[in-house]
């Protein structure tokens, strides 16, 4: 596909609408990480997972506050990316880049996993490779035509999630209003204190901690959508003021029904909860058709993972020289990063010869990876949103109206809260080697831009040098004459 614009020109179309924007920041949010995550969560917490989410959504909730007041004070950023670069450096905003493109790779990398499981549902015996091929085609197909097309399909993904969602709750209410018979008992509140709500204790709380916030990754996302939202000053805070809503709704409501159907020890760690409950209760179509959610949620939140590291390699390579820079940040006809798109789907593909090596432990390894790295991508944005803001109190710039509240308590509060989520994750194996692996990934990256920086440096002075010494003998071949 032809480009027909320069590098330095191009800009991304503004399709999205008012209702794409807030179906996307909650359908890149509501995914595996709720579906099939919050099994492990529920089995290493208990009934307080409902405190672990509560906490974690108002954390998240203060961090999209930051985010939302430094997209509204420059539109005009492809990304918030750009804003790491403009207060806390070149060095910074490249580590932050790279990485945030890594931890979508590994997010859909994740889901595709789980989407394979889903599909065993139905079919035992099909490979979960089959699966995550399939849909990573079908995905890079839909996202490679407009952006639009992107937004309808999230719009729709989104959209059945959300039904699921709230007729789950509403079967909650039914079932224990009834005392719903079960192989385990009677669905009763009963069931969240069976064992006491903290039955695993203070530390199993605390561990529960990983999965959770792996289960608010993406909420960020809002803040790739306003270069292509039609009214961003608008629609971003309308997006990000309802969050708190979604998350009671969405994620205490779900895990709340459930936990009351079904005994909490009961529920499984490594499949989706949401099937097991149901399937268990000997309720199968239910069963059937939660999958089937599931399934879709999967594919929406690996949807957003292909809009999300299209945007962002685009972003990383516009103002590139090499072939490859050159190649990544150029846009299609139809204004969409489709080099980018397609050479992220091909990295994403990797997981699928993994799920062929070692079908039954990626899901669990690429979680822990996305969760670590998110920690610095999260706290980067709070920040720069720091930076931001000190920077308008030394210049007495009055800024925007949608402005972080009770700064700058709530961004320290923040960085306090995913510093403890660091600590918590040195204290199981699986969680700890992400950790470290993702340290060495930063500082990698780091050591790498800062060596790159050196040599672009001696290349000036030597070119500075040589030039000088032309001149100098041209000078000199002038004297003698």
């Amino acid at each position: 596909m032809k480009n027909t614009q320069s590098n330095s020109n191009q800009s991304f179309s503004r399709e999205l609408k008012s209702r794409h924007v807030q179906l996307i920041a909650l359908g890149g949010t509501i995914g595996t990480g709720l579906f099939l995550g919050s099994g492990q969560g529920i089995h290493l917490a208990g009934s307080s997972i409902l405190f672990a989410y509560l906490i974690t959504g108002v954390m998240c909730f203060l961090l999209m506050r930051a985010l939302g007041e430094l997209l509204l004070s420059d539109l005009n950023t492809h990304s918030y990316i750009d804003f790491i670069r403009r207060y806390l450096g070149e060095n910074m905003s490249f580590v932050a880049g790279w990485t945030y493109w890594i931890c979508w790779i590994t997010i859909a990398m994740a889901e595709i996993t789980a989407a394979g499981q889903y599909m065993q549902y139905w079919f035992p015996g099909l490979p979960q490779w089959v699966t995550g091929l399939v849909l990573l085609g079908i995905l890079l197909l839909l996202n490679s035509v407009t952006v639009s097309a992107f937004g309808e399909t999230e719009f729709w993904f989104a959209i059945i999630k959300i039904v699921a969602i709230v007729a789950l709750i509403i079967a909650g209410v039914y079932m224990v209003a009834v005392h719903f018979p079960t192989p385990v008992g009677h669905a009763s509140v009963a069931n969240l204190t069976n064992g006491g709500f903290f039955a695993n204790g203070w530390k199993g709380f605390f561990l529960s901690f990983q999965m959770v916030l792996f289960s608010f990754v993406g909420i960020e996302m809002v803040g790739m959508t306003a270069s292509e939202t039609a009214d961003p000053k608008k629609v971003i805070p309308k997006a990000i003021n309802e969050i708190p809503m979604r998350i009671i709704l969405f994620y205490l409501g779900s895990l709340l029904a459930l936990m009351c159907i079904y005994p909490w020890q009961s529920i499984s760690a490594t499949s989706s909860p949401f099937v097991q409950v149901f399937k268990n209760a000997g309720i199968q179509t239910a069963a059937s058709i939660i999958n089937f959610v599931v399934l879709t949620a999967a594919a929406s939140a690996c949807n957003s993972s292909l809009f999300t590291t299209g945007r962002m390699l685009f972003s990383l390579t516009y103002r590139g020289k090499s072939k490859f820079a050159k190649r990544m940040g150029t846009l299609s006809k139809a204004q969409v990063p489709v080099h980018a798109l397609r050479f992220s789907t091909v990295i994403i593909a990797v997981s699928v010869f993994l799920n062929l090596i070692i079908p039954g432990h990626v899901f669990a390894f690429v979680a822990s990876v996305a969760t670590t790295c998110f920690l610095f991508i999260w706290g980067a944005i709070v920040l720069a949103h720091i930076k931001y803001r000190r920077q308008l109190q030394a210049t007495k710039q009055p800024g925007h109206g949608f402005k972080m509240p009770l700064f700058p308590f709530t961004d320290y509060a923040v960085l306090v809260f995913l510093a403890g989520v660091g600590v918590i994750l040195l204290f199981r194996t699986d969680t700890l080697i992400a950790l470290v692996g993702s340290a060495i990934w930063l500082v990698g990256l780091w050591l790498g831009k800062r060596l790159r920086n050196r040599e672009k440096a001696s290349e000036m002075v030597r070119a500075s040098s040589t030039t000088s010494t032309t001149d100098s003998d041209i000078e000199s071949d002038d004297s003698d004459r």
